[in-house]
């Protein structure tokens, strides 16, 4: 499938390239993605009424719009089980000497004592949304608390972690 001289599908890409970028770029949140997304309607790009540019502008709107939700929705769940506030701790670390590796276990075996001192509503509410990566919802159904509950068992949690480890 090649460009054609008198090509309604390219002529119609060509004429509002930059017009689609611009939209697509709220949508997925950077120019290059937005670029790459109109490029890839293009290549879909089959025009239901070639005599009716109008309906040609919309039909690659759509393809474009489609494109761009489903590669926010993608990165959403590619994220979704990879917190980016992971602390320092829950990181790999990579360890030069072993008194810096001996200094790691010490702060871990400091973080499991503040756990374990925890009342067992917070440490688990903070266990499974730290650690498990699940949602609010989820940890308040599976304690038994309202949502609110839940948030603020995992704020106190998190506040007596970080007060207790400074």
């Amino acid at each position: 499938m090649g460009i054609q001289g008198n090509d309604t599908r390219y002529e119609t890409y060509v004429a509002y390239r930059a017009e689609l970028v611009r939209y697509a770029t709220p949508i997925i949140g950077s120019r290059e993605d937005a670029e790459d997304i109109v490029q890839e309607a293009f290549a879909r790009f089959v025009p239901e009424a070639a005599q009716s540019p109008l309906r040609l502008k919309s039909y690659l709107y759509r393809i474009v719009r489609n494109l761009a939700f489903d590669t926010r929705r993608r990165r959403r769940l590619e994220t979704r089980g990879h917190p980016d506030d992971t602390p320092w701790w829950g990181l790999p670390q990579n360890h030069e000497t072993p008194e810096q590796q001996a200094l790691l276990y010490d702060h871990i075996r400091q973080v499991e004592a503040i756990l374990a001192s925890m009342p067992a509503q917070k440490r688990i509410a903070l266990e499974m949304h730290r650690f498990g990566g699940y949602r609010i919802e989820e940890i308040a159904r599976h304690l038994g608390v309202s949502t609110s509950s839940a948030h603020r068992l995992i704020q106190s949690g998190l506040a007596e972690l970080i007060e207790k480890m400074l």
